[in-house]
């Protein structure tokens, strides 16, 4: 049995609303956590009871520094630290900010994404490989605001390649940038939840923030800028090199892309699925991988994922093979 101090403000956080937070805690940790004033008893065992302390002590100290989490963050921090021992909350707060000058602060969600973040901030070159809604391409954006906020780098450039997703579009009417804009979407909507829409003008009519469309990076050098792929499962082989050679002098690229949602035409294989054969031995860069328990949508994207892997696993055969081929019906 332990005994925790907190103050009335770390208390008032802590709990949540209905104690919803303490609630969690005794589940994730097997104890039974009872206060009074403003004393927090822990009972369980032993082992379970120091680390749960050193968590109360660690979100007391910050929340006293004038730190402030969100119940969503809170939880994520609890459920990482519950699964390795060596994290403390001061892994997540305020050090795994990513972004303050922005419209909000982001965090990661899952282990997973702190080592995706991690990643980026020690190799010049990263590959997100996983399932929709597991903020590889967020997290990415977050980074290189970041990056671009504390100076460490001059420019941001997102693109992607324009592939249908198993439409046809047809022919688009308007301008090129008129053409190309429906392909680019998911990344302004990224910026969107990130920046205030004026400061994201002002970014694109300067050149600060660019986007466009892969086949527009051939031939270039692309010095002092975070770069990001999108959307890299849809790649060619001769795509993928042409990208990864274009990184100039004080540069970061982040490549993303789910290698089970291939769009490429029969035959063609994909440029992201080669990289991981080829590159996985490269010094200075690193794959980092996501799976369904890192889905931060609606919690049935987390299901609906988990189904189509299992259905795959017991020998259903999926619409994409992973190299860019598709079965016949």
């Amino acid at each position: 049995m332990k005994k925790v101090l907190l103050s009335d403000r770390s208390l008032q956080l802590l709990f949540g609303p209905l104690d919803e937070n303490i609630r969690f805690l005794e589940n994730l940790f097997g104890v039974t956590i009872q206060a009074r004033d403003s004393t927090l008893t822990i009972d369980g065992e032993e082992e379970d009871v120091v680390a749960l302390e050193k968590i109360l002590v660690d979100f007391a100290g910050l929340v006293d520094r004038g730190h402030s989490m969100t119940n969503g963050d809170l939880k994520s921090a609890f459920k990482q630290i519950a699964e390795d021992a060596a994290l403390s909350l001061h892994d997540f707060f305020p050090k795994m900010q990513l972004l303050a000058a922005g419209k909000r602060q982001v965090t990661p969600k899952s282990l997973n994404q702190r080592r995706y973040i991690e990643a980026i901030r020690k190799n010049d070159i990263v590959f997100g490989v996983g399932p929709g809604g597991t903020g590889k391409t967020f997290l990415a954006v977050a980074m290189a605001l970041t990056y671009l906020f504390e100076k460490q780098l001059s420019r941001i450039i997102l693109t992607r390649p324009a592939v249908e997703a198993g439409e046809r579009l047809g022919f688009l009417p308007g301008d090129i940038e008129q053409k190309i804009n429906p392909y680019l979407r998911p990344l302004y909507d990224a910026l969107y939840i990130l920046l205030e829409a004026d400061k994201i003008q002002r970014y694109l009519e300067n050149g600060t923030i660019e986007i466009a469309p892969l086949a527009f990076m051939r031939g270039r050098t692309l010095n002092d800028a975070f770069i990001i792929l999108d959307e890299a499962q849809n790649t060619t082989s001769e795509q993928m090199k042409m990208f990864l050679t274009r990184l100039g002098i004080q540069s970061k690229a982040v490549i993303t892309g789910d290698v089970t949602q291939i769009d490429l035409p029969f035959g063609r294989s994909s440029g992201l699925v080669e990289a991981r054969n080829i590159l996985g031995d490269v010094e200075g860069l690193a794959f980092c991988y996501f799976n369904e328990s890192d889905v931060v949508r609606h919690r049935l994207v987390r299901l609906i994922i988990k189904a189509y892997e299992e259905h795959a696993a017991s020998g259903g055969r999926p619409e994409g093979n992973g190299d860019g081929k598709s079965s016949k019906d």
